[in-house]
Parts: C-alpha cells; sequence; structure tokens
C-alpha cells in the first residue's frame, strides 16, 4: 500500500508540476520559460521524486516506465495494474488540481490543456505516423536510461538525475510533434479536461509509449550485464 500512495502523490507532482508549468506559465512569453521551461519542469519534477519515493516505490509515475520495467526483469507482473491504477489516479488528481486553480482566472479556457495529440491537435502540426514514430522512440529511449542508471553496476546515486535530463531532453525534442507524453497516465489525465479530439486521440499515447517500453525491456535485457 506505501507503494501505490507513493506512486500516487508521485504521479500527482509530475503532472502538477510539468503540465501545470504549459498550463500557467508557458502560454505567457515574458515569463521567460516557453516549451523550454516546460521541458525542464517535467525533468524537475522526475528527478525530486526520484529521490524522495524512489527507495519507496521505485519512482514509476508513469504506465510505460511500469511495463518496461517488468519487460526488463525489474518489476514483478502482479503489481503491474495497482501500481498503474494509482498512476492515471494521481494524474488525474494532479490535472483536478491545475483545472481548480486555472478556472479561478477569470476568461481562462481549457482548450488543449496540456493535453497530447497529432494533425491538428499536434503543436506544430505533424501526422498520425510521425507522433507514433516519436512516442515509440522517444518511450524507447527514455527505458534505456532508467534501466541503465538503475543498474547495480551504475554510478550510485546518479539515476535520479540521469532519468530527470532524460526527461528534459525527451520534452526538448518532442513537444512540437505531440506535445510530448511517453506517459498513458500523463496523457489520460489532460484529455480528460481537453476532450474533444484530444480524447480521441489518446489511444495512441497508451499504444505508442507501452510498445516503446516492451522494446526497450526487451533490448536491455540483451545489453545488461549478467548480474544485477
Amino acid at each position: 500500500m506505501k507503494k501505490l500512495v507513493a506512486e500516487f502523490f508521485g504521479t500527482l507532482w509530475l503532472v502538477l508540476g510539468g503540465c501545470g508549468s504549459a498550463v500557467f506559465a508557458a502560454a505567457y512569453p515574458e515569463l521567460g520559460i516557453g516549451f523550454v521551461g516546460v521541458s525542464i519542469a517535467f525533468g524537475l519534477t522526475v528527478l525530486t521524486m526520484a529521490y524522495a519515493i524512489g527507495h519507496i516505490s521505485g519512482c514509476h509515475l508513469n504506465p510505460a516506465v511500469t511495463i518496461g520495467l517488468w519487460a526488463g526483469g525489474r518489476f514483478e507482473a502482479k503489481d503491474i495494474v495497482p501500481y498503474i491504477i494509482s498512476q492515471v489516479l494521481g494524474a488525474i488528481t494532479g490535472a483536478t488540481v491545475i483545472y481548480l486553480i486555472a478556472t479561478g482566472k477569470p476568461g481562462f479556457e481549457v482548450g488543449g490543456f496540456a493535453a497530447n495529440g497529432f494533425n491538428d491537435q499536434s503543436p506544430d502540426g505533424y501526422g498520425l505516423v510521425a507522433a507514433l514514430v516519436c512516442e515509440i522512440a522517444m518511450t524507447f529511449m527514455f527505458l534505456i536510461i532508467i534501466l541503465g542508471s538503475t543498474h547495480s553496476k551504475a554510478p550510485k546515486g546518479f539515476a535520479g538525475i540521469a532519468i530527470g535530463l532524460g526527461l528534459t531532453l525527451i520534452h526538448l525534442i518532442s513537444i512540437p510533434v505531440t506535445n510530448t507524453s511517453v506517459n498513458p497516465a500523463r496523457s489520460t489525465s489532460q484529455a480528460l479536461f481537453a476532450g474533444g479530439e484530444f480524447m480521441s486521440q489518446l489511444w495512441l499515447f497508451w499504444v505508442a509509449p507501452v510498445i516503446g517500453a516492451l522494446i526497450a525491456g526487451i533490448v536491455y535485457k540483451f545489453l545488461s550485464p549478467d548480474d544485477e
């Protein structure tokens, strides 16, 4: 239960910090944040939670990470569904907090609400195939970073930094394409409020990250040293 509660609050923080920065600050150039600032914000949420709850739950914060760690032999199958439920509930709670704050400003419009999408819902108009390839590739690399930096033979104490910087780089690459998901829980939480086409496109932001994570788990099992 402690692990599930940790995943709930960790994913809440991921959404509140990352998506919150996009909703509250990125739309205002005079604040100097832009998509670079949002990228850093997402990386900081994972970095901070890695040290806050990594020793409790492993700090997955992401259904794709949970599935990828299972594929890589680092996680038990029986815990996958409870972890994913906790992550999705935490993400939705984080999005609800963002919504309650955002609607406190007169004239606020939900709009895209930091949701993910392709075609007209892509920040720069990228299509379905581009979005699919991007999300698979970015999630694949994210899991390679996670699996590698948390290996017993990796330098101790630096995994959170590598993972946080990895997620920052992923956002710097892919925000223009899909607004960056690599996390089905994060995507679900925003699509629920954005609605419309964002909900109808949500399937891609479950399918692509899971595919990327599964491939990464298999590949890293091949690359990894025999002993953990």
